[in-house]
């Protein structure tokens, strides 16, 4: 069952409107754009997607609408942010149903586990549906760490197929290989370790501000696979603005502010996150209208 995931997964943002309801034609609109860039796969109702602050009918909703927009050009995978193992498994069960080809998975955001639990936590959702499985680690933002002597415990379960590595050490892509070699596909979760990390050897990356600019998102990913570093480099330079957007606090409304910029979407968010306004505002629009206006051709 072990899919061949890699290339660029972008984490998608969930599109709304004002009044803070779905608004799914925007999603859509969005993922076709992203689509078209050439990625590889998609990631739905993940932290960028605002998991956390949608209703279980609305999540359902949004990976619906992903399935039905990729018409099976792409894979579309859906974050797991419940907080509970069992509701972990219904919802994995249920997007299966609804056609994803995957989920993203990492121990529920509510609770520091210690590493019993968080293996314990894995296994048991992964034995619980028939999907494949990215784990997803990031310590920093959600205290559970998934260590390379971790990943090499949880080897032995097929389901689990790729990890998103963001615990912002780059050392980690060369540690995990040492103890579980290519076992898994390893994916970047960080925008802005995308050239250090290629060059130790990544199988993908799952993109988070490139959503506003796909297309040399996905030109520099195919860079790095050519190892073609000085063009990669000059392009980067370009896109580096942007992709710190991606490793602030308000990350989500910082990547949904420069969405609209593009003329991609809204920056609409799901409260309690509100948009960014004052002193903020000004500094963020600022570097994405620098960026945006000496844009590559």
């Amino acid at each position: 069952m072990k899919p061949h995931w890699s290339g660029v997964f972008p984490a998608c943002t969930t599109q709304l409107k004002q009044d803070q309801s779905l608004d799914l034609p925007a999603t859509a609109r969005h993922l076709e754009v992203i689509i078209e860039s050439g990625v590889s796969g998609l990631i739905m109702c993940g932290s960028l997607g605002e998991n956390q602050t949608l209703d279980p009918d609305e999540k359902r909703a949004v990976v619906r609408c992903a399935v039905e927009t990729a018409r099976g050009r792409v894979p579309v995978l859906s974050g797991v942010a419940e907080s509970s193992t069992a509701a972990a498994i219904r919802y994995a069960c249920d997007v299966e149903k609804l056609g994803a080809s995957g989920v993203m998975l990492m121990p529920p955001m509510s609770y520091k586990s210690d590493p019993r639990e968080a293996v314990t936590f894995l296994r048991t959702v992964a034995a619980g549906c028939e999907l494949p499985i990215m784990i997803y680690n990031n310590p920093i933002n959600y205290a559970n760490d998934i260590t390379p002597a971790l990943f090499a415990e949880l080897a032995d379960e097929k389901k689990f197929v790729a990890l998103k590595e963001s615990s912002g050490d780059p050392r980690r892509v060369t540690e995990l290989r040492l103890a579980v070699g290519d076992r898994y596909a390893i994916f970047t979760g960080v925008d802005d370790l995308i050239l250090e990390e290629s060059i130790l050897g990544i199988d993908g990356w799952v993109a988070g501000s490139g959503i506003g600019f796909p297309m040399e998102n996905q030109r520099l990913w195919e860079l790095t696979r050519t190892g073609s570093w000085d063009k990669a480099r000059e392009l980067y330079h370009w896109t580096q603005p942007l992709m710190k957007l991606d490793t602030h606090v308000h990350f989500v409304q910082y990547i949904k502010l420069l969405v609209q910029e593009a003329g991609l979407g809204a920056e609409w968010v799901r409260e309690p996150r509100l948009p960014i306004a004052g002193t903020e505002r000004d500094q963020v629009l600022r570097v994405i209208r620098e960026a945006l206006a000496k844009r590559p051709v």
